[in-house]
């Protein structure tokens, strides 16, 4: 197995496409370790609909990065206290779904540190009934990769921050994540240290018994090809929020001129078929309205682009075009 060195990079995009590219591109001889720590970040799950998963107002308030990763299961909180490791191997049908083969390695070097650490369910690492790290799995047709967090010293608060969503009465067909009790690893060790060390001790652990252990670095050329992944797919709004599955939004809010029930399908991250119902008074028939918002993208930049030039109170009466744009895209009172 050859370890990966990702040469300290903390931006996720580029960690994810860095992942993604060696899976795809890496001499398929040989087995990959890659390690990667991340700025504060939301990392989603192929399968789940972003809006669902995330603070949104919180999220760009603290310029958290969000970023769909190309394996199943639920959204992740990760910052600079967060250690990620992923085996990249061939595909084996015996392995996929088999996180205990993968886990088990992890698990023996957080024993010889002291930490009571065992695989829960199918994918969780827990100490005490609490979770310090989920695990997630992609294959293509030769190759894929298991890969896992470990919680070492994050900012857990954050992570229910970020993680908190305040839009309801959302349906959609995403897989919605499944929270759980969470610890830091560095609670159960005898003694402190920085991730820095941690991530060097776990390192040490996995090769222990390893005798062709070597790291591999990547070329300028290989570089620029996972820059250039990262800039057209990770990068994008279309891959981190647009291929969310379809969804329907209902949300209502009573205004001084009266109640506005709004119903919206969003398919491919794009507002498909808007209607708005309510008892207010207004002189423009709220067909214009919905007719100005149907093709939009999902995003509030540009739901408030569309709406800039719109007189708001012509359709509902007094009612400030910032609440209704509230009550498109944003969080619930």
């Amino acid at each position: 197995m050859i370890f990966i060195d990702n040469e300290g990079v903390t931006n996720p995009h580029l960690n994810l496409a860095l992942e993604e590219y060696a899976l795809r591109n890496l001499d398929y001889s040989h087995d990959y370790l890659l390690f990667y720590i991340n700025d504060p970040s939301i990392i989603i799950g192929r399968n789940q609909n972003t809006l669902e998963e995330i603070n949104h107002e919180y999220v760009e308030q603290e310029d958290i990065y969000v970023v769909r990763r190309i394996s199943g299961g639920g959204a992740v909180y990760h910052d600079t206290g967060n250690l990620n490791f992923s085996f990249i191997t061939d595909y084996d049908k015996k392995h996929l779904n088999n996180f205990r083969k993968f886990t088990d390695p992890v698990i023996r070097v957080l024993e010889s540190m002291g930490v009571n650490a065992a695989l829960s369910g199918r994918n969780d690492i827990q100490v005490d009934g609490r979770k310090i790290s989920g695990n997630a799995q992609f294959s293509s047709v030769k190759r894929m990769f298991s890969h896992g967090t470990l919680l070492f010293d994050s900012d857990l608060s954050e992570v229910t921050n970020a993680l908190d969503v305040k839009m309801s009465k959302i349906q959609s067909k995403g897989h919605k994540s499944v929270r759980s009790r969470v610890a830091n690893i560095s609670e159960f060790l005898d003694e402190p240290m920085p991730v820095t060390v941690f991530r060097e001790k776990l390192l040490e652990g996995l090769y222990e018994y390893r005798d062709d252990f070597e790291t591999y670095q990547l070329t300028e050329k290989e570089w620029a090809e996972v820059h250039e992944l990262k800039n057209e797919k990770y990068d994008q709004w279309d891959w981190n929020f647009g291929k969310s599955p379809k969804f329907n939004i209902k949300r209502s809010r009573r205004f001084e001129a009266g109640e506005i029930d709004l119903r919206l399908d969003v398919e491919k991250g794009h507002i498909e078929n808007v209607k708005i119902y309510g008892d207010f008074f207004g002189k423009e028939p709220v067909e214009q309205l919905e007719d100005h918002l149907q093709g939009a993208r999902y995003d509030r930049e540009e739901v408030e682009e569309l709406l800039s030039p719109i007189d708001i109170e012509g359709y509902f009466g007094s009612v400030p075009k910032e609440e209704f744009i509230e009550l498109v895209y944003g969080a619930d009172e």
